[in-house]
This record gives C-alpha cells, structure tokens and sequence, in this order.
C-alpha cells in the first residue's frame, strides 16, 4: 500500500501573489515618521508658547528637517566594519565611564546622606544598584576589549610611481 498523499487542489497560499512595494530605506523612513510627529506636535506648540520660545522650536525644527534630510541621503550598505569601530569604541567608553560615575555617585549618597547606616545594612538596602553599575562598567570592558582584539583589516594605499 501506498500512503504518500498527493495534493490536487490548490489552496489560497498558493495563489497569493505578494504586492510589490517600494523597498525604502531605513533611514528615509526615519525621516517621513519623525516629520509626521514633529510637524503637527510644532504647529500646535508654536501659538501657545511665547514668541521667542516659538521661534527657537521653529528654528529646531526646520534644523531636524536638514539634518534628517542629510542622514537620509546615507547609503548604510557603503558603510563597513572599519568604519563603526571608533563608535563602538565610544559606546564601550560611555558604558565604563557612566558606570564608574554612578558608582561614585552612589558611594557618595551613601556616605552622606545615610552614614548613620553600617556599611553592612548599605549593601543590603543598596546591592541591586551597586551590581548594576558594576555590571554596566564590565560590560563595557567587554566591549573594549572585543575591539581591541579585532583585527584591522584597511585598504592600502599603494604609492604611486
């Protein structure tokens, strides 16, 4: 016997045809959503606020227009591995520094504001925040070090002869 089922009739999936649309780039389309909310949200606020104000939100706004117009005009497959590491470099700094800040920040609070506490009792009301912190300063070493560690790969430049 033979128990391999044959389909004869076509279904609704099989039919389907997708409709073609025009594939935007991202960042175009970051443009057009953040305009549709900026737009109204100004033309609201503008009559409201005081003249000076109203004019710097419409100097800020016309300002977002330029320079969302210049990001849109950025091809994101041009732009390669070489060229984001110093901006994960910088994220890996900012996750140190702002971790070690807040660190600081909250050894201060704690020396100040609650020295009638044990450090014992400190740890105990504040270990969520202390392991945060230091959980945000290891994981931007991670970062730091995930880069370092990469290897270059730059086009050379051969001299002309």
């Amino acid at each position: 016997m033979d128990f391999e089922g044959k389909t004869t009739a076509t279904t609704a999936t099989d039919n389907m045809e997708l409709p073609s649309t025009d594939a935007r780039k991202p960042l175009e389309l970051l443009r057009d959503t953040e305009a549709l909310l900026r737009r109204p949200t100004v033309a609201k606020l503008s009559p409201i606020l005081p003249p000076k104000l109203s004019n710097k939100l419409q100097t800020a706004s016309s300002l977002a227009d330029e320079s969302l117009k210049e990001l849109a005009e950025i091809n994101l497959e041009e732009i390669g591995d070489f060229d984001l590491r110093p901006a994960r470099m910088r994220v890996g700094l900012s996750f140190v520094g702002f971790g070690a800040l807040m660190l600081v920040i909250l050894l201060l609070h704690l020396k100040t504001l609650n020295f009638q506490v044990n450090s014992i009792e400190q740890m105990q009301k504040f270990w969520y925040q202390y392991v945060w912190f230091v959980c945000l300063g290891v994981a931007g070493l991670f970062i730091l070090g995930r880069e370092t560690m990469r290897p270059i790969r730059k086009i050379r430049k051969f001299p002309k002869r």
